[in-house]
Formats: C-alpha cells, structure tokens, sequence
C-alpha cells in the first residue's frame, strides 16, 4: 500500500472519528440535566458553566455539530469514494457507499448515542470545550440555517403548535416516569405530587366540613367549656354563639391553661370572650398555596373557611395542607379513624366521607378528583341521584356498591377496581 493511499485511509479514520465525536457530544448536551449543571454551576465548576452557556441556545449547538457530523460523513464518502475507485474501478463506488454507509449508521450514529445517553451529563462536561470551539466555526452557518428555516416556514404558513405544558405538568411527568422506572418510591412520588398540587386544590378541597367540627356554645358555663376543652383531641376549638354557624372567635387550650392558672384554678372566674381570639375567616376558593403563604404571613395556624355567602363551611389547618404534601400525620391525641378497609377480593371498603385523594395515595388509584371531594361525592355527581343501599355504579374502570346510607348521605361503599374494561360509560344495577 502507497504511502498516498496510507493517507487517504488515515482521513477516512479521522472524518469518522470526527462524526463520533460530533453525534457523541450533540446527544450528551441534548440530554444534559439542566438542574444538575446549574447546581454544579452554582458550586464553581467552570466545566459547568461551559454547558450552561451552551444549552442556552441548545439548538443551534445542536445545528452547528449536525452540520459538523454531516460535513466529516461527506468528507469520509468523497475519500473511500476516490480510494476504492482507484483500487477496483467503476465497482469500487458500490463499496464505497457501502462501507461508508455501514460505517456511519454505527460508528457515527448508533454507538456514540449509546455511550452518551448512559451517562450524558458526565460526557457534557468532557465534551463542552470542544463544542465550544466548534461553534466558532460552524456556528455562523447554523444560524444561517435557522434563518433560512424560519422563512421557509413563514412561506409555508406553518403555525406553532398552542400546546401549553407547564413547568410542573412537566416535572410532575419526570416524577412519573422515574417512578415507573424505579427510581422514585411512591412515597417520595406522593410528596412531590403533593407538593405540585397546591396551586390547583383549593381550602374547600381539604377542610374539615362543618358537620364535623369540633366547636363550643360560648353561652355554655366557664366550668362546661374547660370540661370541653379539656376532652377535646384538638388545641384550637371554634367559638358559637346563637347557632353553630356564628362563629365569634376561636379558644385555644393553652390560652384556657393560662387563664385558669391565672384565677388559681377557679373555673367560674375564667372570661371565655377575653381570652378568645379573633376568627379568620377565608374564601373557599383560596389555593393552598395561598393559604400556606398566608399561614406562615401572620403566623398562625387555623382559618375558618365560608362561602360566597359569607356562611362558614369548614375549617382548615396548616396541618391540613402539609398533609397533602408528606401524606396523614398523627400523633397521639388523634383519634383512630377506620376509612379504609382492604378486603381479600381485592376490594376494599371505605367511608362515603372519604377523600378521594386519599383513597388514591393510599391504593395508588387515579380517580378523578375534579368534580367532588370525596367518594359519595363521585358516585353521586357521576350517578345523577342519590343511591339507595345495595345499588351497584361502574365509573371509571371502578365499581362501586353502596353498602350504607343515612337519610341523604353515603355513609359506607365497597369499591372494586375493574380488570377488564366496561364497554358502558356507567351501569347500575340493584344488587342481589
């Protein structure tokens, strides 16, 4: 073999080793983890902050080493082109492009993007440099091809897409497919799809509903309220007078404590109204992330929520809202409550009163949530009527049977997930 030939087969080596390392470092710095750079970024890496710079304008990087990866493949195809046609004649063009084409679907596509995407952000921080010094070349003919793409676009009258997704649709997808991979336990997936809901839940969602309450008659004997108060599992207690809907103030037991201490232990001396203190009140629409910020703004942790009206609904907790993000928290002056009960069928049984965010986080089930709060809700909005004891409902790839009803409420259900596929949006029937 010549020494020209020696040559020529020494650029073709180096034309596909350039290709490897374009399509190696144009798939890393695609797949890099912004989050990760910018931390490594904040903490000094100047390797870091190369990536950084290059993923703002990802893009035309990405342009620029196509342009580079296609350049060094033309180059490889011209010198094996005139290589095997010296060698064999009119033939040796059939090898060429055979070869060549072999050699670029392996060498500079296949195995450079299976090295980068098994470890892309360690590969980014080697290659940054490089690129960099890359797009002081091809560059200028990358934005030159962007520009000529804009316009054929503009002639074409193609319209961007209106799709939407928003930053937390996007980290909440990630946490998703982290999880089905393994990566992510369902506890650590709850809490970040706790923490990710705040913004869309609202205080009604979470609040204790008014029928469970846990108040005081202010008109009630000093001696009554401390017995109260004293029973009681909870450390702030609302304050009625008149009716349980006129909330006048809110106790709390410390406040009693320190009064009752005060008056040496003489419970009739004990002023209920000078030691309550002021009821806030909160719309029923106020997000959670709104009522966590206003919770922590004046430092408290109770609210009384009402409605449009002005009538009170509830009353919601900062406790409340953390448990949506880290799940039930109890301790041990709360009360047992038994909402949920697996059975060997695969069903379980649950309170009428149970959210349906909990029985979800809980069963790792995805019912809807978006039209009623709990799952006597669910049933009633999906079923149009109010179910008599014993009637079966299928929704959502869910039966449901109402095991118990108390005049106009749901009090038990059993629900079923559905291994086959209803062909009916809904079905009911009366159970044998």
């Amino acid at each position: 073999m010549t020494t020209p030939e020696i040559a020529v087969l020494a650029a073709i080596v180096l034309c596909f080793a350039a290709a490897f390392y374009c399509t190696l470092s144009e798939t890393a710095l695609a797949n890099a983890s912004r989050t990760r750079m910018t931390a490594l970024d904040d903490g000094g890496d100047p390797r870091a902050h190369r990536v950084n710079l290059l993923l703002q304008s990802r893009e035309r990087v990405s342009l620029a080493l196509l342009l580079a990866n296609g350049t060094a493949v033309i180059a490889a195809s011209v010198l094996a082109a005139i290589w095997l046609l010296s060698r064999f004649g009119a033939p040796g063009i059939l090898y060429a492009f055979a070869t060549v084409t072999l050699g670029a679907a392996i060498l500079a596509l296949a195995l450079p993007r299976a090295i980068a995407l098994l470890h892309p952000d360690r590969t980014a921080l080697v290659v940054a440099r490089t690129v960099a010094a890359l797009m002081k070349i091809f560059g200028p003919f990358a934005a030159a091809c962007e520009a000529l793409v804009c316009g054929i676009v503009h002639v074409l009258r193609i319209k961007p897409s209106t799709e939407h997704h928003s930053g937390s649709e996007e980290l909440r997808g990630a946490v998703d497919l982290l999880h089905s991979e393994g990566e992510v336990v369902k506890d650590d997936r709850d809490m970040l799809d706790g923490l990710l809901d705040l913004r869309e839940l609202e205080v009604s969602d979470v609040m204790v509903h008014r029928t469970k309450m846990a108040a005081i008659n202010a008109d009630d004997p000093p001696e009554k309220i401390v017995g109260e108060v004293l029973a009681s599992s909870y450390t702030r207690l609302p304050l009625w007078r008149g009716t349980a809907e006129n909330i006048v103030g809110v106790l709390h037991a410390k406040d009693l404590l320190r009064e009752l201490n005060a008056v040496g232990g003489d419970e009739s001396k004990i002023d209920v109204d000078a030691i309550a203190l002021e009821p806030w009140f909160v719309p029923n629409t106020t997000t959670l992330d709104a009522q966590l910020k206003a919770f922590r703004k004046r430092k408290t942790h109770f609210a009384l929520v009402v409605d449009e009206y002005g009538e009170v609904m509830g009353l919601v907790t900062l406790e409340d809202i953390i448990e949506e993000i880290v799940g039930d928290i109890a301790d041990e002056h709360d009360l047992p409550i038994s909402g949920l009960r697996p059975q060997a069928d695969g069903s379980v049984s649950v309170d009428g009163a149970m959210p349906i965010r909990d029985l979800n986080r809980a069963m790792d089930w995805h019912l809807p949530d978006e039209q009623a709060t709990t799952v006597a809700g669910l049933v009633i909005h999906e079923a149009r009527l109010i179910p008599d004891a014993g009637q079966i409902f299928t929704f959502h790839g869910f039966r449901f049977q109402v095991l118990r009803r108390n005049r106009n409420r749901i009090t038990a259900m059993k629900v079923m997930p559905l291994k086959e596929p209803v062909r009916e949006e809904q079905r009911s029937e009366r159970a044998a």
